[in-house]
């Protein structure tokens, strides 16, 4: 593979002029992409997990085949793989179908997981022999919409079945591939990775790093605005199989069906389809996440973090003018490959050990903050010893989101027995606890919980006008369905030590 690089005279610009592959380290011993990326140190033996398992027990281990393609492209990190669609077998295929959701709404086609699992195997070989004759055809994506937290819509692309279960076949062959070549501050949508090792590596390198400024960043749009034809390109650096080059070419241009008309889509690639995820981080692989690790390991003076998840990430800076020479030039950069920053979500604050100090010198009141992964970052000190720390509590929007939803689904609930809806509702406030208990956000736990069970009280006085359910006797209610708050994660550096063991 060519190497090419643009010699400019912005201090982070030193990119790959033509979308080609920047010269990185390598990965770890272990395969994985390691932790290097956010400590700026040498890469540890041990720092992901195992990957997580699937659904269903049927699952196969990895092939010697997919085994060959990960060893292959750990050792050589210009090789381009010219014959990958073979390892889309019958019994990829059938994995597949597995791991995905059971209810998950249909596409276009309207075929549910279930009436597609009554001939699953008849069906698999059909779908098998049409992918490798070049037959298979890809179908648009049914449109739907979410509500967001400003009231606008997120459009979201629900792909056909057959549509999932070859996308999925075919991220299984391709994370093989680039989950040894994405960098270790990249979390979203991987193997072995969550949204919480994300927060860990956030908080670890906010408190042990020299950042005195944050850069919060979000890309607009992102989704609707990957451009295709760059999305080609960057693929071809590691891939020279045509047949799932058109495979991938075909799933971006198969368009979006919306109330039964069909609009063409030259741009963007549908959030809800299961390859997109693994696109987005190909995507910001090479338009981000190379270019700036190279800029911060070759031209900074200062510390450096970067965490991103999927199109979501945070920079922290030691240096202001650096702060704003790298935003400068990340505008530049974005807007070559046709995307932009958010104009009101993109923010530079100073955060960190000093900007309580410093700001009050200058008498500007209290550090600002930053929301990441639904919570907010607030600077503050340890009870015991008065270090800085940081300080993380749930997003109020979100809480507040959140409740109204338990709201709306209590109001269709009223007339359902009092145990069925508590049993539901301790579902809803057990999974808001897993996410939201991490330490510090105690009382953000107990709001939770109180200003649910208020509504769900409210609810069961309204069924009846003669309703004796006072507070007290709801009470017993609370106390039976309703889970305690308590923090179920471990500090971050706990955690962190332990993931990235030096």
């Amino acid at each position: 593979m060519e190497k090419a690089m643009s010699r400019t005279p912005n201090m982070y610009v030193a990119g790959e002029s033509d979308g080609r592959v920047l010269p990185t380290k390598g990965p770890n011993s272990g395969g994985q992409p390691s932790g290097e990326g956010l400590e700026g140190r040498r890469p540890t033996r041990e720092n992901t997990g195992p990957t997580a398992a699937t659904r269903t027990p049927s699952r196969a281990p990895a092939s010697r085949g997919l085994v060959g393609v990960r060893e292959a492209a750990r050792q050589d990190k210009k090789v381009r793989f010219t014959a990958l669609l073979h390892h889309v077998t019958v019994n990829q295929l059938r994995t597949s179908y597995y791991e995905l959701k059971k209810q998950a709404a249909p596409g276009v086609d309207g075929v549910t997981w279930q009436q597609y699992g009554t001939r699953l195997e008849e069906h698999l070989v059909d779908l098998h022999a049409r992918v490798h004759r070049g037959a298979y055809r890809a179908q648009p994506s049914k449109r739907a919409y979410i509500p967001k937290e400003d009231g606008r819509q997120r459009p979201l692309g629900i792909a056909s079945l057959e549509d999932k279960i070859v996308q999925q076949a075919l991220v299984t062959v391709l994370n093989c591939i680039y989950e040894e070549d994405f960098k270790g501050f990249s979390y979203g949508f991987r193997p072995a990775r969550s949204a919480h090792d994300a927060l860990d590596a956030l908080a670890v390198g906010l408190t042990q790093k020299k950042v005195n400024w944050v850069l919060d960043a979000d890309i607009r749009g992102f989704f609707d605005n990957v451009d295709h034809g760059w999305m080609l390109k960057f693929l071809q650096h590691r891939i020279a199989d045509r047949r799932v080059l058109r495979l991938i070419r075909k799933w971006l241009r198969a368009g979006v069906s919306e109330e039964g008309t069909w609009s063409e889509t030259k741009v963007g690639t549908p959030q809800g389809a299961v390859i997109s995820p693994l696109l987005a981080n190909i995507y910001l692989h090479y338009v981000l996440d190379l270019w700036a690790h190279r800029g911060r390991e070759k031209q900074a003076t200062g510390d450096v973090i970067l965490v991103r998840y999927a199109d979501d990430f945070v920079m922290g800076f030691q240096h202001r003018a650096e702060a704003e020479r790298f935003l400068e030039a990340l505008r530049e950069r974005l807007r070559k490959f046709g995307l932009e920053l958010h104009p009101e979500k993109t923010r530079l604050i100073e955060f960190g050990r000093f900007a309580a100090r410093d700001r009050k010198q200058r008498e500007e009141g209290k550090p600002e903050t930053f929301s990441f992964l639904g919570f907010t970052h607030i600077c503050g000190t340890t009870r015991t010893t008065g270090q800085f720390t940081v300080r993380r509590q749930t997003i109020a929007k979100r809480l507040r989101a959140k409740l109204r939803e338990v709201k709306e689904q209590l109001r269709r609930r009223w007339h359902e027995p009092v145990a069925r809806t508590g049993a539901w509702l301790r579902s809803v406030v057990q999974g808001y606890f897993n996410y939201h208990a991490v330490p510090m956000n105690y009382g953000g736990l107990a709001t939770f919980r109180y200003q649910a069970a208020r509504l769900w009280h409210r609810a069961l006085k309204r069924r009846s006008q003669r309703t004796r359910m006072t507070w007290a006797r709801f009470a017993t209610l609370v106390a039976r369905w309703l889970p305690r708050p308590r923090i179920l994660h471990p500090y971050p550096s706990v955690r962190f030590a332990v993931t990235h063991p030096r």
